[in-house]
């Protein structure tokens, strides 16, 4: 089973959620190979509950992902902690939105969870805890403890990431970080745009349908990282295609995107 396990359902923070765009989305992924995805959409997004409202809508939930038109997803979300760094969350819906309805204070840059705290509120729900781009300038996490590091259940190989720093180089980067952490490390596109879909992907020696499932197939290694060929036309395509939709609706780029450059 071919999964993704960063992605976005929504161009950016502030755009509202539209169901057109999304089901676009849910096309590319299935083009570009997709039989999963993970939906990790940043918790402090416009109108967050709503989004989850309107796939109740479009998709019928059986308890475990979201069935899409033959795409499997998983529910899931973005956070950011007062150190600096975000975490992907992954699990039942049910679990997604009763996290992310006691983050309601932590939403504002300055005012962010601490890591421990969001860490120990995810394990009290049984989320499948992911540590995003790790070493992406803006947004680090190697610079945080060890002990609370290595409660993390996987690392993410970003996309982006490897578009700004290539494979190698940013391999040489998180490998040995995480094997000294004992924590593995998945692939995720953190597409916001669909031509991202496909740079990167984790393939499963089995079909999972549960997050637990997930989490056991990578916890045992039973995966592999692919990375596309197309990678830097995908991501470069998808930055600037993302970039001009937002200038057209008036929106200011993001921290990461005053640091992002065309390779």
């Amino acid at each position: 089973m071919n999964i993704d396990l960063h992605t976005h359902g929504k161009l950016s923070k502030k755009s509202g959620f539209s169901e057109s765009y999304f089901r676009e989305m849910v096309q590319e992924a299935k083009a570009n190979g997709l039989q999963a995805l993970a939906l990790t959409e940043h918790f402090n997004t416009l109108n967050f509950f709503g989004m989850y409202e309107a796939l109740d809508m479009m998709y019928p939930y059986n308890g475990h992902y979201y069935e899409a038109d033959g795409l499997k997803i998983f529910p899931g979300m973005e956070v950011d902690i007062s150190e600096t760094g975000h975490i992907l969350l992954i699990g039942l819906r049910e679990d997604i939105l009763a996290v992310r309805s006691g983050l309601a204070d932590y939403t504002k840059e300055g005012q962010f969870i601490p890591f421990r705290e969001l860490l120990d509120r995810a394990d009290e729900r049984g989320l499948w805890k992911i540590g995003a781009h790790p070493f992406r300038i803006s947004t680090p996490l190697h610079h945080l403890d060890p002990q609370l590091l290595g409660r993390l259940d996987a690392f993410d190989f970003n996309a982006k990431d490897i578009y700004m720093q290539g494979a190698e180089a940013y391999r040489a980067l998180i490998t040995p970080f995480a094997q000294k952490l004992g924590v593995p490390v998945i692939a995720g596109s953190d597409s916001h745009q669909c031509l991202q879909y496909g740079s990167v992907l984790n393939k499963l020696e089995q079909e999972c349908s549960t997050a637990a499932e997930l989490k056991a197939a990578v916890r045992e290694g039973s995966y592999s990282i692919e990375i596309s060929p197309c990678l830097q036309a995908k991501v470069k395509g998808s930055i600037m295609m993302k970039k001009l939709l937002k200038q057209m609706r008036g929106e200011a780029p993001s921290r990461d995107e005053e640091t992002e450059y065309t390779a």
